[in-house]
């Protein structure tokens, strides 16, 4: 179960179909859908958790809690949609796209990608752009 939760104004367009795109990227990655909670924040919530948990004093887009077990994804996803729409301007790029890139981010933790060295996160990038390919075909 993809299920999206909302600790702000904030709230995603056309849920169902970005739940499709997610379970379509975890089945082409060999992986079987658990249960994913998207927690949708802004900043101060996002840092408190970045603090508290990995001991981290910076703000960030994303955290990931990955829980899970053999093929199964299970994890939560909290993102942060001030750091979101900032990046998206700094980037140049669509709020949208944006966050689409950020949600899908997580999901590739979650199925193995890293992004530490130079080598993973190039193989990120690409894997993020397939994905977000991947949802132009189902608007």
């Amino acid at each position: 179960m993809i299920e999206f939760n909302y600790l702000t104004d904030f709230r995603c367009e056309n849920e169902s179909n970005l739940k499709d795109w997610i379970l379509n990227i975890i089945n082409s990655e060999g992986r079987e859908e658990g249960d994913i909670i998207y927690i949708f924040c802004d900043d101060k919530y996002l840092h408190k958790l970045n603090i508290e948990f990995l001991n981290h004093d910076t703000l960030t887009d994303i955290i990931s809690f990955d829980y899970g077990m053999d093929k199964q994804i299970n994890g939560e996803i909290y993102i942060s949609i001030e750091r979101v729409l900032e990046n998206s301007v700094d980037f140049k790029t669509k709020f949208e796209d944006e966050l689409h890139r950020v949600m899908i981010h997580g999901i590739l933790h979650f199925c193995g990608y890293k992004d530490k060295s130079d080598n993973e996160e190039k193989l990120m990038r690409k894997k993020e752009d397939e994905s977000l390919q991947k949802l132009s075909e189902i608007d």
